[in-house]
């Protein structure tokens, strides 16, 4: 038994105003949250106890999308068009992958995001049994797919369907997906064999679908269809999908994946947009009012140049009042509902994950509002989306143990962390070797 004392909690009802309950005891049992009760109301004296005083709890956030390990191509590929940034830079890059340059970019992934108080990232990248070893030891949960690519042949899409099954079963806070990259990277053939092994055996597909408009109108150039629509006769919607970016969704879409509102959900991450100059972004509105739940990501940090979900849900709430020229759009609490609830849902824990009740997993943030940038603190949950900055994460439990206290990682040693990520770091952005994992080119 542990408890939370003396915390202040956002509460994020399914639908209406969040809030925030003041001076609250959070009961924890193993890795579940048994009871949120007034300070004091019961008198059991538990194991640990957790001093929440002058703290907000919150859900732990989850990155709904991203590739962990490209931590270490941070600030390597910047200014650049789209793409150029992929045939310039990234794809030439990751032909210096190793397991071990993968294994160290993800600890150093983990450590980025525990600290800021993220407990749950969704990651589609190569190598992916080494980001969950990251994961293991650094005490965060992660849903994790193998990345793969057509052109790399049968070998390797057999390959990484292999990991997936792998990782299915490797640890209670790991889960894992199909990883195909993308419609215009992976054949129609080799999707529908995902789409079929994803029924047959329960897993989830993720994957990058109409990214840009640019993609959709390739696609409708070349194959007569949108990716959208690829995805339908291909069978990944039926058998359920999470979908990054989907900034190139056209209104043909909206109807094809109504159908599939129950199995399906979006990831956006709004700073990549801006800095790619990918157009609108995701058609956030039109989607919501379809069901279907979006999740805040972050994408790869060789673009975002961050894992900081807060300055992604931030990004999201204005860029949303920009897009709908309406500055009562996107208000405070269907902000954190998407970075709590529906992020849960992309992350496929919509009944375990993105809300602080009895019965949910204990993955809890504690926030720290004291800081000049908060102050005065009118309402905690403008503080929450506006305000905070990821240095304001005092402690974190993913699961009901803590991994970080009093802003310190409890299972990894930053220095040790740190220091292995610098000295790998320049001969994964080396470019004299020559060659691409692929060319982009949708």
């Amino acid at each position: 038994m542990a408890l939370i004392r003396n915390v202040d909690v956002l509460i994020v009802p399914e639908v209406g105003e969040c809030r925030v309950d003041k001076a609250q005891d959070i009961h924890l049992s193993d890795s579940v949250i048994t009871a949120i009760v007034p300070t004091g109301t019961t008198s059991s004296e538990p194991v640990e106890v957790i001093d929440g005083t002058g703290l907000i709890a919150v859900p732990g956030l989850i990155n709904s999308h991203t590739h962990s390990p490209m931590v270490m191509m941070r600030g390597a590929a910047e200014d650049l068009a789209i793409d150029d940034w992929f045939n310039q830079r990234i794809w030439p890059m990751e032909v210096n992958l190793t397991p071990e340059r993968v294994r160290v970019g993800a600890r150093l992934a983990c450590a980025e995001m525990l600290l800021a108080g993220v407990t749950t990232f969704v990651d589609h990248y190569f190598h992916a049994d080494q980001i969950a070893q990251a994961a293991i030891e650094s005490g965060i949960r992660a849903d994790l797919a193998p990345t793969y690519f057509s052109s790399a042949g049968p070998e390797a899409v057999d390959a990484a369907i292999a990991t997936t099954r792998d990782l299915a079963t490797l640890h209670p806070r790991i889960s894992a997906s199909l990883g195909p990259h993308a419609t215009y990277t992976v054949s129609d053939d080799d999707l529908r064999r995902t789409a079929d092994i994803a029924r047959a055996e329960g897993l989830r597909i993720h994957l990058h679908a109409a990214e840009t408009d640019e993609q959709t109108q390739a696609s409708l150039d070349k194959y007569g269809v949108t990716p959208i629509q690829v995805l339908e006769r291909t069978g990944v919607l039926d058998a359920g999908a999470l979908i990054a970016h989907g900034c190139g969704i056209r209104d043909s879409d909206l109807p094809i994946l109504e159908r599939y509102a129950d199995r399906t959900t979006i990831a956006t991450c709004p700073k990549v947009y801006l800095k790619l100059a990918m157009g609108n972004g995701t058609p956030v509105r039109q989607l919501r009012e379809l069901g279907i739940p979006i999740g805040i990501g972050t994408d790869g940090a060789a673009v975002h140049n961050t894992l900081d979900v807060w300055e992604s849900l931030r990004l999201l709430a204005l860029t949303q009042k920009h897009q709908q020229n309406n500055a009562e759009w996107m208000p405070l609490s269907d902000t954190l509902r998407l970075a709590t609830r529906a992020s849960a849902a992309a992350a496929g824990h919509a009944d375990s994950l993105g809300a602080l009740e009895p019965g949910r997993q204990a993955d809890i943030t504690l926030v720290d509002l004291s800081g000049p940038h908060n102050q005065p603190v009118h309402d905690p949950r403008a503080a929450l989306v506006y305000s905070v900055r990821a240095s304001d994460v005092h402690t974190v439990l993913v699961a009901g143990e803590v991994v970080v206290r009093n802003r310190q990682l409890t299972k990894l040693d930053l220095a040790d962390v740190l220091a292995d990520a610098k000295a790998l770091a320049h001969a994964l952005v080396d470019l004299s070797q020559g060659g691409a994992v692929q060319h982009y080119a949708p």
